[in-house]
């Protein structure tokens, strides 16, 4: 199991880098399109701001895998090794709580989305939000699920795998 997730998380961590530069292109575009033939490419903003969402939780997975998450060492370093742990336990449950009640409140929302056809912006282009809601759900999912296993780690002594 550790091999697989530790393979799912890197191969999501790569989509997103991906898809950071092809929305480099995207923007260079509209950047070069509005400095050079007054024209813009029409729907950057909205393919950014939805990119940006998804590019975040495709690489949420990795960063908790390699315990890449934001922590104040002060804290942790004055408190001992039991300190640690007890704060490290914490952040995991409050971090699952808080994915869970993501996926759950972020299921029904997806659904509709999908049904409807739910799309963003006005006139020539419109970009669909129902992947980048399908992306948190099962982003959101598959991060409770590491978090999960991230805290039997914990509990056994064991230290982020990579």
């Amino acid at each position: 199991m550790e091999q697989a997730l530790t393979k799912l998380s890197r191969v999501l961590h790569i989509v997103s880098s991906g898809w950071v530069l092809i929305l480099a292109g995207v923007i260079f575009a509209d950047v070069v399109g509005r400095a050079v033939f007054s024209h813009p490419l029409l729907g950057t903003a909205e393919i950014v701001k939805n990119s940006i969402v998804a590019i975040t939780f495709l690489q949420i997975p990795l960063a908790i895998m390699i315990g890449a998450m934001l922590r104040t060492t002060i804290v942790l370093d004055a408190v001992g090794p039991m300190g640690r742990r007890i704060i490290e336990v914490g952040a995991t449950l409050l971090a699952i709580a808080f994915f869970v009640a993501l996926a759950v409140g972020s299921y029904e929302p997806l659904l509709e989305a999908w049904r409807i056809g739910e799309y963003e912006g006005e006139g020539a282009m419109r970009v669909p939000t129902y992947p980048v809601r399908a992306i948190i759900f099962v982003m959101a999912v598959l991060t409770s699920f590491i978090l999960v296993w991230q805290l039997t780690r914990l509990f056994t002594g064991k230290k982020h795998i990579i």
